[in-house]
């Protein structure tokens, strides 16, 4: 009984087999180089994100291509050198393996109008692996978190 069920698995094996190789042979025969020429028109694949590095969360109606755009200049396909080649900077990781975001400093302040109440809010520029961005944040929680970015006012 064992050798026989050996012996069907092989038959089974040996069909996803053929049946694999037609499906290759006949997208193969099909497949051809995508080309464009100055003129035509594509779109772009495009990866929605807030802020830094940050990527949203696919879902059905995020833009996942922007365009048309016209081909205006058709460039060179590229050859690689070893001379392109950039060394990776150093990055520090925390333990949970997100980046290390500080804040630089404060550029505006506003106040913000509510009902029954006042809320001041600051613009911080933050910095995260060398790049900049800048968010409105309650005054109060940075006074509590980042006091040193008050001193001077």
């Amino acid at each position: 009984m064992i050798a026989e069920t050996i012996e069907q698995i092989k038959k089974i094996r040996d069909r996803i087999l053929i049946a694999q190789s037609h499906q290759k042979s006949y997208t193969d025969q099909r497949w051809k180089p995508l080309e464009f020429e100055e003129g035509d028109h594509v779109f772009l694949k495009v990866t929605p994100t807030t802020g830094v590095g940050r990527t949203i969360k696919v879902k059905k109606l995020n833009p996942q291509y922007i365009g048309p755009f016209q081909i205006l200049e058709r460039l060179q396909k590229y050859t690689p050198d070893s001379s392109h080649v950039l060394e990776p900077e150093f990055v520090q990781l925390k333990e949970d393996l997100t980046l290390p975001v500080t804040p630089v400093r404060i550029d505006d302040t506003s106040i913000k109008r509510l009902r029954r109440k006042e809320v001041s809010l600051v613009k911080v520029a933050w910095s995260q692996a060398g790049v900049e961005e800048h968010t409105w944040k309650l005054e109060s929680e940075m006074r509590t978190d980042y006091l040193h970015l008050f001193s001077g006012n």
